[in-house]
C-alpha cells in the first residue's frame, strides 16, 4: 500500500465533509486500521466495531487536529483510544456475565439445600410413623404412584384408601407440628390435590 501525505487542504476538505475526500480517507485507513485490529480483535464483528469507532470520532475531532501531516498519527491514537475502551468494556462484560453465572449457582445452590433440608426432615417424620402409614403418604406423595396398584399393595379399596391416608395425614402434621412447635408448611399434605377419587 501506497502511504499518502496529508496537507491542510486535505483536512479542510474532511472537515468539510467533501464526499470524494472522505470516501478516499475511509478506503485509505479502512485497510491500515485492519492490518492493525487483526492482530488486536479476533472477530470480524468486532473488528467492524471498532474501525466504524474510529471513523465517527476522528470526523467529529478533526478540530483538534494541529498538524495535517499527522492526520495518520491522528486517527492511530484514536484507534488506540476505542481499543482500550473495547477491551473494558468486554472485561466488564466478561465479569458480569461471570458474576450472573456465579449467583444463579449460589441461587441454585441454595434452592438444592432447602429441597435437601425438606426432604431430610419429611423422611425423619415418615421414620416415626408407623410402617403403614408412611408407606402410604411414600406412595401417594413422593412416589407418585398410581392409585390402583396403591390400593392392591396394601389390600383396600379407593374408599378406605382415603381413610387411611387422613389418618396418615392428620399423624404426619402432628409430628410436624411436635417437632417445629407450629405448623410451617400449608395445612395440606404436599401434593394433596393428587387424592384418590
Amino acid at each position: 500500500m501506497e502511504l499518502f501525505a496529508f496537507d491542510d487542504d486535505y483536512v479542510r476538505r474532511l472537515r468539510e465533509r467533501d464526499r470524494e475526500t472522505a470516501a478516499h480517507f475511509e478506503s485509505y485507513f479502512r485497510e491500515l486500521l485492519l492490518i492493525k485490529l487483526r492482530r488486536k480483535l479476533d472477530s470480524k464483528q468486532a473488528i467492524d466495531d471498532v474501525r466504524q469507532e474510529v471513523f465517527t470520532r476522528v470526523f467529529a475531532k478533526l478540530g483538534e487536529l494541529q498538524d495535517a501531516r499527522k492526520l495518520g498519527s491522528f486517527v492511530n491514537s484514536i484507534c488506540n483510544n476505542v481499543l482500550m475502551e473495547w477491551y473494558r468494556m468486554v472485561s466488564r462484560s466478561d465479569a458480569f456475565e461471570n458474576a450472573e453465572v456465579e449467583v444463579a449457582s449460589q441461587s441454585n445452590i441454595e434452592e438444592e439445600l432447602v429441597t435437601a433440608e425438606t426432604k431430610a426432615r419429611v423422611q425423619r417424620i415418615l421414620g416415626r410413623m408407623p410402617a403403614r402409614e408412611a408407606n402410604i403418604l411414600q406412595a401417594i406423595f413422593l412416589d407418585e404412584g398410581d392409585k390402583e396398584e396403591i390400593c392392591r399393595r396394601f389390600g383396600v379399596d379407593r374408599a378406605y384408601l382415603r381413610v387411611l391416608l387422613h389418618r396418615a395425614k392428620e399423624r404426619f402434621r402432628s409430628e410436624f407440628r411436635r417437632k417445629s412447635g407450629r405448623l410451617q408448611i400449608d395445612e395440606t399434605f404436599p401434593g394433596e390435590s393428587s387424592l384418590p377419587r
